[in-house]
Order: structure tokens, then sequence, then C-alpha cells
């Protein structure tokens, strides 16, 4: 019998799974079962069960972000006038309609946010910053980082 992942968490046949999977989504479900050394069957029950637990959240296409959005990276900290529930619900609304914004954290610290914004040129982050960040009630102030190289970037957590 098979081990399957359990209520303690994927066991190493199931990181395997993970770890294919995450290099290529679009693997055929047979490919798969072969490389992790099992049945299609068996794999199969694997994957629903990783899916099911929410250790696999989807598949997705890793699409070029320099060619589609830009290739300069702006860490923004923003820091609001207050806390309140109000300013936090109004900020996160209007800061996730931006596409710019490829990541946004509440944070602790100095600064109550901190973005990841991908812009063409700094006149592309000058744009976001004079008529999207800027624009935002309750926003008292801002300091940005632009990154010189992407050194790391990975698409999952290492298994």
């Amino acid at each position: 019998m098979v081990e399957l992942t359990t209520s303690a968490g994927p066991d190493k046949t199931d990181r395997k799974i993970m770890q294919l999977l995450a290099r290529d989504g679009r693997m055929a479900w047979s490919e798969l079962a072969e490389k992790i050394g099992l049945s299609l069957t068996p794999t199969l029950r694997r994957v629903r069960q990783l899916e099911e637990g929410g250790y696999i959240k989807g598949y997705v296409a890793q699409l070029d972000e320099g060619r589609l959005a830009g290739k300069v990276s702006v860490f923004v900290a923003v820091t609001l006038v207050n806390q309140s529930e109000e300013v936090i619900q109004r900020f996160e609304e209007q800061i996730a309609l931006s596409p710019e914004v490829m990541s946004c954290f509440l944070m602790t610290g100095d600064a109550d946010y901190t973005l990841r914004v991908v812009v063409p040129d700094l006149d592309g982050y000058q744009h976001f910053l004079t008529r999207t960040l800027t624009r935002i009630p309750g926003v008292a102030h801002i300091k940005s980082s632009i990154a010189l190289k992407q050194v790391l970037m990975r698409p999952s957590p290492l298994l």
C-alpha cells in the first residue's frame, strides 16, 4: 500500500511531486508518475490530496515580467496617517487596483506596508507615484528603494 499524505503533512514522495510540478506544471501525469516511481492511479490520488489539502494552489504559466510590465523593480515602504480599520481597508482596496503593484505586505516596524512595484522605467515609477500612490487617502510617508539587480526570485519554496 502506498503511504499517502497525512494530517502530519506531505511525505517525501509528495514533496517530490510538488518539486516536479513547481518546475513544470504542464508535465504529463504519466511522466510525473514515472519520475516519482509510482503508477498513474496512486500518483493522481496524491496530486488530488495535495490540491485538496491546499499544498498545491493551482497551475500557472510563468510570464516574463520584464517584457510585460517592465524591468525596474521598486520596493516602496508606505506609512499611513494612522492604523485605523478604515484607513487600512481603503489603502488595501486602492493599492490592489494598481497593475504596477506585484506584491503588497502589511508590515511590523517603521512602515505599515512594503510594496514591490514593477515599471518600465523611472518615468513609469514617477507616474505611479504621483498618479496612484500619493492620491490614496491616508498615505502619510513614502520611501522608495530601486533594485539594481534581481539576484533570486523563487517561484515556490525549496522542497
